[in-house]
Order: structure tokens, then sequence, then C-alpha cells
């Protein structure tokens, strides 16, 4: 401790060092800690910052002696013999794994012997192998020992030592996808982890420029066994290190691996090995320049329209338009009835690239009719006032939207009539959706009116019931007042504390609305009524006693 300066080391999962110290009249600090490099102030910085604030609270007359008696380190330190601190450095080495790795490298290096990776990779092991499991609490303790391990491979790195941090990466990384399925990285610590020693390994190469062909054996070869997709892109982010000779090797490598794959007759087996080799073949394809190349790899899954999708935006961002068109239509066909909407949007795009707007407006319509949603409404409606033809269409469309719904009443209305089936009432809150694409469309219109009639004559979901009273509340509360009755009812009866804070939350809004409505002993009957029915449940009455209900 200085008059401005606080420094402590804080024994957490791994010991920190911290710095608190003033800058231009406001408080600075640092933290050895994965979060202090952030630059944010951890809690290791609080920490000392209370236990200093602690110390000099005290009704103490000695404080201040006692801080002109601190010890300065530094200084003792070069009061020593040289055999004493050689004792103390020892001593630290062998309960600090790293900074014996470091000292037993440096030796190594000054003797002008080969560097002993061993305590390296002892001390990777030490870090990163998971013998039981990480739980999502103990992660950050676990990154954090992981991260210093990084760390010190990026200070070797900056010494100079290339080809000892390749092969200390590797290492690290076989650990890391060991460890990949032992812990919770719900916050993909351990993912970033994985692309910090990857990008790492890379810097490594670039330095050492080791051997390119044992390096593109190394890197296809975990490219495509790698189940966490470690060097999969190596034939893209290495092009740099491996050049035309390691390149040559890896697609030697990749090709015999493409061109013994099987036959695929549908999507059950596009995952895993299958996955890998074809991006890797994508990624050399992106690597050579060659549209064609990679048209021919994506053309190797049929299976589905997004791939005819991919193929044709390929195309269309080359400018090859009739290569685009032709692609499409070939999609359409193979995926009649059953496509994908960013196949038909792009199919349209073209058609209409092409003058050929009334096959755009058909293949649209086909589309519209065929999954009669909001979504292919939405579409069709984008590319009709594009061509300036939506005013005709869209009566065409909604009258289509009614008959679907009605056709759907119908059949519930139908279902209702048989004995012992559920009955709702035309205009009933609770389980309609009949017209919930219609609601949908008519509010994106901004036409709430329409959107209004058509819920209460058909019935909608419950959110765009809730999306229709915040619009309809100001000017028809009466309208409102019963949507907000029916949610307060939804969330109570989930009978958790947060579903009771949400139902009371309704209620207040049904009891605003009634004021504003002179209905206030409308409301007080309500509340009553609430309180009878759910008596049981106490933390629900405490919340009601709260606002005096």
């Amino acid at each position: 401790m200085s008059d401005d300066e606080l420094s402590a080391v804080v024994d957490g999962t791994t010991s920190y060092r911290v710095r608190l110290w003033c800058e231009e009249g406001s408080l600075a600090y640092s933290c050895s800690c994965p979060v202090g490099d952030t630059e944010t102030c951890c809690k290791h910085c609080v920490a000392t910052g209370l236990v200093w604030l602690r110390t000099i609270d005290r009704d103490d007359s000695d404080a201040d002696d006692r801080v002109a008696r601190s010890i300065d380190l530094r200084d003792h330190l070069l009061s020593l013999e040289k055999s004493a601190l050689v004792d103390h450095l020892l001593e630290a080495a062998e309960t600090d794994e790293l900074l014996h790795a470091k000292l037993m490298f440096h030796a190594a290096k000054a003797s002008a012997q080969p560097a002993d990776l061993e305590p390296y990779r002892q001390a990777i092991e030490a870090a990163i192998v998971v013998d039981d499991y990480v739980d999502y609490r103990s992660m950050y303790g676990y990154a954090s020992n992981i991260h210093e391990v990084l760390s010190t491979l990026g200070q070797l790195l900056e010494d100079g030592n290339g080809d000892e941090v390749i092969a200390l990466c590797e290492y690290a990384l076989e650990c890391v996808e060991d460890a990949l399925g032992r812990v919770d990285d719900s916050d993909g610590e351990l993912g970033g982890i994985r692309d910090d020693l990857v990008e790492l390994h890379h810097d490594a190469c670039l330095l050492a420029s080791p051997e390119p062909e044992p390096l593109a054996e190394r890197l296809f070869d975990w490219a495509i066994h790698s189940e966490w997709e470690i060097f999969l892109d190596s034939a893209e982010r290495y092009a740099d290190v491996l050049g035309d000779v390691g390149l040559a090797r890896y697609r030697t490598l990749a090709t015999r691996v493409w061109e013994q794959l099987p036959e695929l007759k549908d999507g059950a087996d596009r995952y895993g090995s299958r996955f890998r080799i074809t991006y890797i073949m994508e990624c050399l394809a992106s690597v050579a320049g060659s549209l064609d190349e990679l048209v021919a790899i994506k053309a190797r899954d049929l299976t589905h329209a997004y791939s005819y999708f991919q193929i044709v935006e390929l195309l269309a961002d080359a400018e090859r338009y009739d290569d685009a068109l032709a692609w499409a239509e070939r999609g359409l066909a193979a995926f009649l009835d059953n496509t994908d909407v960013r196949l038909v949007d792009v199919a349209a795009r073209e058609l209409e690239r092409a003058n050929r707007q009334d096959e755009a407006m058909s293949i649209l319509w086909r589309h519209f009719e065929s999954a009669s949603r909001a979504s292919s409404y939405e579409l069709l409606q984008r590319h009709a006032a594009t061509l300036d033809v939506w005013e005709a269409w869209r009566p065409r469309a909604l009258e289509h939207l009614r008959n679907v719904e009605r056709g759907a009443r119908r059949r519930q209305d139908g279902a209702s009539a048989r004995p012992g089936a559920p009955r709702f009432l035309p205009r009933s809150l609770d389980l309609w959706h009949e017209s919930s694409e219609l609601v949908t469309i008519l509010l994106g219109e901004r036409d709430v009116d329409a959107a209004w009639e058509q819920a209460q004559l058909g019935g909608c979901s419950p959110t765009l019931w809730l999306q229709l009273a915040g619009l309809r509340e100001r000017d028809h509360p009466e309208d409102a007042i019963p949507i907000y009755q029916r949610e307060a009812e939804r969330s109570i009866e989930t009978k958790h504390n947060r579903g009771y804070e949400e139902g009371v939350a309704f209620m207040a809004k049904v009891g605003d609305l009634m004021h504003r409505s002179g209905e206030d002993q409308a409301f007080v009957r309500y509340a009553a009524e609430v309180r009878a029915r759910h008596k049981p449940k106490r933390n629900l009455m405490k919340l009601l006693d709260q606002k005096g209900w």
C-alpha cells in the first residue's frame, strides 16, 4: 500500500492480483481475473475495497503507524541472498504447476537443451481435464483456470516459441474436446476457449511456418473427426499458412472422402460426418474462388427445398440470373406441394427480373393457398405491391382466408355438436384460434376495428386478444375488461407466485378501466369474487391485501 495505491492478492478459485488507485479524481482498478481483463470492476476489486474500508473505519489510533510500517515486498526481496530467492521460488513452484512449467521451460532454453513440454502438458491437464462434471455454478472458476493457461501460452508465443505453442495448443484442444461433453457450457465459456486456442494455434503457425503437408494432414484429421467442429474451417483459416502445397494435400484428402459419400436419398444422414465433409469442400471451393464447384457441392444434396434456395442465391449474387431462374424452377418442380417459403420468394424475384410477372404471381398465389398463413399473405403482398397489382389481389386473398376460417369454424361447430364434445360459444374468449392468421393480417394493416370484429367472430390466440385489448382499452374499455379478467384468472391458475403477481397486475388493469368507466363498485364486486374463488391461495391473498382489495 502507498498513499495513492492499494494492492492485494485475493484468494478465489485461484489467486488474483488486485490494484486500486486514484486517477484524475476517480477510482481506478485492475484485477488479473478474466472479468478484470474486460476492464470491469470485479468482485475481487470490491472485496479488496471493503477490507480496506473496514481497516480505516476501525477506531484505532495506531492505524497510521501500521501503514507506515507496511512492508515493501520488493525491497525485502532485493535484500535477500540469491540462494534464498531460489528457495522461495522453488517452494512456490511445488504447488503452482504453471510456474513450475515456466521455470522448467526457461531452464531448458538457457542450457540449449530441447524444451521439455511435459510440465506444460501437466498444467493443461490439471486445468482442463474433467473427472466428473462441472455444473453451471462452477463454470466461472473452471474457465478462469483455463484462461490462466491460455495467458501463459500467449506469453510463450510472444517470446518466439512458435513450434512449442503449436504442440501445446493441439494438446489443449484434445483436452477441451474431451471436456466439452462433461461441463454445463450454457454461457459458451468453453466454446470460446476452444476458439481462442484455435486462434492462438493459427498465430503460432504463422510464426513457426511448419511443414505444410504434415500440418494439412493434422488439420484435416481434426476437421473430419471432431464432433465439436475444431479446425472445421481450416481450409480457409489456414490458407495463408498452408500455401499451395498444403492446400493441395488438404484437397486430396478431402476429395478422397467426398467421392466415397453414398447417395443421399433423404435428410436422415445429412448431419455428422456428412455435414463436416460437405462444409470442408465448400471451404475449399471458397478458397479456390470457384462458384461452379460450390454449386456442384450444394447439388449433391437436393433432398430439401432449402438446397435449391441456396444455389439460387449463390448464382443471383454472381449476377448469373438465367442460371438462378433455372435452378429456382427446378426446385419448385421438385417440391411442388411442400416447398420452402424462401425458395418461393427468390423464384418469384427471378421471374419478375425476367419480366414473367404473371408466372411470379401464380406461384406466390399457389403457395398462399397452400399455407394460408399471415407470412404467406405478407409475401404475396410484398411482391404484388412491387408489381403495383396489390389492390387487385388483396380482396381475393382476404376472401380466401375468410373461407378457410369459416370452414374451420364449421368443423369446430360439428365437433361441439357431438355428445360429450366441448362447446364453444361464438363470442368466447377461451380456446377459439381459427381467425388468428386473419386477425394478425388485419392488425398488420392497422385495421383494428376489422381485426376486433374478426376475433369476435372466429376467436384468436391469447397473445392476439391481449394485443387487441391494448389497442381498444382507451376508446372501448368495455371490450378490454373481459380480456384482462380472463388473463388474470389464467395467470392465477398457474398456482405459483409469479403467476399470482401477473394475475394481480391484470386485475389492476381491470380496476383502472372500471374506474374510468365509473364502475368502481363493479371492481369491488369483481375483486371479492376473485378472493372467494381463490381463498386457499395464501400468497395470492397477501398480494390482494397489499392492494387493499
